[in-house]
């Protein structure tokens, strides 16, 4: 029974770290309304574009209208990463002029994403590990004893993932003045 049980909170733990990499991988601007688009003839609502017909637009149900609505999508997702690029060289920008030098910032910055991402991967690494612990070691326990290894490093790699962006912040701005 407590195999069972730990094989479920096993799995669980992997639905929720795969639900926070999606939620961490997709926009945080969802529900709101963005215009992005130059052209008139596009209406970008919530990242989805919807074409709005000109009174010239005769390609409605042939195939250049679909070849039409793909090259929307496609400008759609240009405009969409070069927003994001946007958003990341701003806010590198900002971890440069907060912490007064172009590689203190830019590590800092770097310091940073590893802290994000570093919490869904320790919970599939956890989930990984839990699995070669308490469902594989039952019958091998060379196994188990990886497992648990396995999961004793990702802890501690998650948690100095955690804490390094800390540590640095108070010692170079510490040390700096």
């Amino acid at each position: 029974m407590k195999k069972k049980i730990a094989a479920i909170i096993i799995i669980f733990m992997f639905v929720l770290s795969m639900w926070g990499t999606i939620a961490l991988a997709t926009d945080a601007n969802i529900g709101t309304s963005v215009s992005t688009s130059t052209d008139a003839s596009t209406a970008t609502t919530a990242g989805v574009s919807t074409p709005t017909p000109t009174p010239t637009d005769t390609s409605a149900g042939t195939d250049a209208g679909s070849n039409t609505n793909e090259a929307d999508l496609r400008n759609d997702a240009t405009v969409n990463l070069v927003q994001i690029k946007d958003e990341q060289l701003k806010t590198l920008q900002d971890y440069q002029d907060s912490y007064g030098d172009a590689t203190y910032g830019f590590v800092a910055y770097v310091l940073n994403i590893i802290r994000i991402y570093s919490i869904p991967f320790g919970f599939v690494g956890i989930a990984i590990s839990g699995i070669y612990r308490y469902i594989i070691g039952i019958r091998k326990l060379d196994v188990r004893d990886k497992g648990f290894g396995a999961m004793i490093g990702i802890i501690t790699a998650m948690v100095i993932c955690q804490v390094l962006p800390l540590v640095f912040a108070i010692v170079v701005r510490g040390w700096r003045g």
